[in-house]
């Protein structure tokens, strides 16, 4: 058996992710589960490893950006005067 923890939200990530989180029996944020050790939940638990901790191996959440990209703005409200 491998015990998992859901440790990240998965809001603002695609919908395969949370489906992936869903399919592994979480609810809750900070739900342990023990799931089965068979290579299909081996493969969602590497899909998601940023999201769920794995008893046994280190957990590090993901680092975020250090820069943000600027967007290209429309010069149209400033054009007006405003």
């Amino acid at each position: 058996m491998i015990r998992a923890t859901w440790r990240k939200s998965a809001i603002g990530y695609s919908e395969g992710m949370k489906a992936t989180v869903a399919a592994l029996g979480f609810r809750k944020l900070n739900q342990t589960r023990e799931l089965p050790d068979n290579e299909s939940v081996r493969g969602q638990l590497k899909k998601v490893d940023f999201l769920v901790s794995v008893e046994g191996q280190p957990w590090k959440p993901p680092v975020r950006a250090r820069y943000k990209i600027w967007r290209a703005r429309s010069n149209k409200k400033h054009a007006r005067g405003n």
